[in-house]
């Protein structure tokens, strides 16, 4: 009964969409009146020369074919009306569709970094098309077929009422058990469908991992195991399908076939019994005409009954993403003076359970520069993922400028702190584009931006300068180059802190000297926090954090850690000696190739 409640109230909102169109809607639904009333004429029509001309065997010249050129003239109303009324439904259908699939589009925009933790990219991608492809299906198929068949079963029991009430009775006996079949099967239906789409939404998950993991999947040899996942996935999404069709094998067609027959045979008995005196041959063969156009829309009804239970489970799907809780921002909208960060008492926890970061007390000036540093897993990216504001915090909090975090506007936030991140995003673009993100912004901007990161040298060697298109196999940047034009994205709007998160970990030594000199450079105007496994990035940074399993263990400069002699000399020593061993394999290598 809950799950029922819920279908409803999915259904409710759907319909509700194509309201907001209502002067379509009412011209459809006319349409549709018409084309019924002039279909189910024909019959009528049939009966009124069998019982008037036939039966006493006159055939005025001019009134038989004042009826054939009725029927035609019928025929083809009919004919035109049903395209009209199916074009506007489409147009209907194609307008809820853009509406839904822009109102998904937004809503994944605005959902806050946690809902992307556990949810794969391939899944949003089913909802984005295959569910809102099935509230198409829903519109076009499912309600045309429904408002069309319902209509043309009112009027032409109507019309049969008018031509005989007693064999009226034997078709209206045949439509509640076709309901509570209809009933039965929706009820049946519902836990199938909804295993379809969850494995439809498995299989697309799996071909986009295994697409974007593709150098991954091959050099650990594992196609045969990554095949055979999917194949596991596409078999037991065919045994649902198998198990739908089983199920549309006994209720669908074969078993309102037979209500129909039984129908058939009853109102075959009524003639034999009672003869042309109770039923007149012409009312037997409209009865007969009729008795196959009502039961054949019940069928049509029935069959779009599955189509229904897929939009329903599907828009179950994208109404809880749509209604899901989108990013937080504050109404703060005064802009930042200065770049001054701090973080108090901060405490954070992924699930609730275990602490990522515990008791975090920071500060950094404006214009200065602090370095977070620690082993893999210390906490330092998500400490940086607190300052840029992706999660709320747990406990404490972070200020910007003065002001917590939280209370800042989306547009005060975003333009006043900007990261770059270890593995930028590269589109499939322009340079201008990738540079620009739709932003407002000049090329004079662009290339300064480049000119600042060192990468305008680079772009300028490509024949078509900012538009050469990056990525799809023209020109492929380096990791180091892919990082400097991250950076480049967000020196354009000058922010008030800039975070870099192991944005110098791709990067030779050459270019490594030349980020330290930028960031000498954007000192003077921001704030900078930059996390780096490379020490030699921030040892001139004001203060370096040491972080070990979400706790702050050590503070100070870069000579000041060195000489307590504790986990950050550990690992100054450890890159030392790393770096020794690899100048050792250079020289040694120019040796033997002399």
């Amino acid at each position: 009964m809950k799950r029922q409640a819920v279908n409803r109230a999915v259904l409710q909102r759907l319909l509700r969409y194509a309201l907001d169109d209502k002067r379509n809607l009412f011209i459809a639904i006319a349409l549709l009146f018409v084309a019924s009333l002039a279909d189910v004429s024909g019959p009528w029509l049939l009966q009124r020369f069998i019982d008037n001309y036939i039966a006493v065997d006159q055939f005025p010249v001019a009134d038989v074919a004042t009826l054939v050129a009725a029927y035609i003239a019928l025929m083809i109303l009919a004919g035109v009306f049903k395209y009209a009324q199916s074009l506007r439904f489409n147009q209907i259908a194609i307008g809820v569709v853009q509406k839904v699939r822009k109102q998904l589009f937004a809503q994944v925009m605005n959902q806050p970094l946690s809902a992307f933790d556990y949810m794969p990219s391939g899944k949003l991608i089913s909802r984005l098309t295959n569910d809102t492809e099935s509230i198409k299906d829903f519109y076009v198929f499912v309600i045309a077929t429904f408002l069309k068949n319902v209509t043309l079963i009112v009027v032409m029991l109507t019309v049969m009422f008018i031509m005989s009430w007693r064999l009226t009775l034997v078709v209206l006996a045949l439509l509640p058990v076709v309901v509570g079949v209809m009933v039965v099967y929706q009820h049946k239906s519902a836990s199938a469908y909804r295993r379809m789409r969850d494995l439809l939404a498995d299989i697309n998950s799996s071909m986009s991992e295994s697409i974007q993991g593709m150098s991954l999947i091959q050099l650990m040899r594992q196609e045969k195991a990554f095949s055979a996942y999917f194949a596991g996935l596409t078999d037991q999404h065919l045994k649902a399908q198998i198990g739908v069709t089983k199920l549309n094998s006994v209720l669908l067609r074969p078993l309102i076939d037979l209500l129909s027959g039984i129908a058939l045979l009853t109102l075959v008995a009524l003639f034999g019994v009672g003869g042309t005196e109770l039923i007149g041959v012409g009312v037997l063969y409209a009865f007969l005409s009729y008795l196959g156009r009502v039961t054949e829309p019940l069928i049509e009804m029935t069959q779009q009954l599955s189509l229904l239970q897929q939009a329903l489970v599907a828009s179950e799907r994208i109404f809880a993403l749509i209604d899901s809780r989108q990013q937080a921002y504050g109404e703060d909208e005064r802009p930042l003076t200065s770049g001054h960060l701090a973080c108090r008492d901060l405490s954070f926890s992924y699930d609730g359970k275990q602490k990522v970061l515990d008791n975090i007390d920071i500060e950094l000036p404006h214009q200065g520069f602090l370095a977070l540093v620690g082993h893999t897993g210390s906490g330092k990216s998500t400490l940086a993922s607190l300052m840029m504001g992706f999660y709320p915090s747990s406990e404490g909090g972070v200020e910007l400028d003065g002001r917590p975090l939280e209370s800042l506007s989306r547009s005060v936030l975003r333009q006043g702190i900007a990261m770059v991140q270890q593995d930028p995003h590269v589109l499939s673009d322009t340079v201008r584009e990738n540079v620009s993100l739709g932003r407002e912004m000049t090329d004079d901007q662009i290339w300064h931006a480049l000119e600042t990161v060192g990468l305008a040298g680079q772009i300028k060697q490509y024949e078509f300068g900012l538009d050469t298109v990056l990525g799809g196999g023209e020109v492929n940047l380096s990791a180091g180059q892919k990082q400097l034009l991250a950076l480049a994205r967000v020196l354009v709007e000058q922010p008030k802190v800039l975070i870099l998160d192991e944005a110098t970990a791709n990067i030779d030594s050459g270019t490594e000297q030349k980020i330290q000199h930028m960031l000498s450079v954007l000192r003077q105007n921001m704030s900078i926090v930059v996390i780096a496994h490379r020490l030699s990035t921030i040892m001139d940074a004001d203060e370096i954090v040491v972080l070990h399993h979400g706790e702050v263990i050590e503070r100070g400069t870069h000579f000041s850690l060195l000489s307590e002699r504790k986990q950050y000399w550990q690992m100054y020593q450890l890159q030392q000696a790393s770096d020794h061993l690899h100048h050792l394999e250079e020289a040694s290598t120019e040796t033997a190739e002399n």
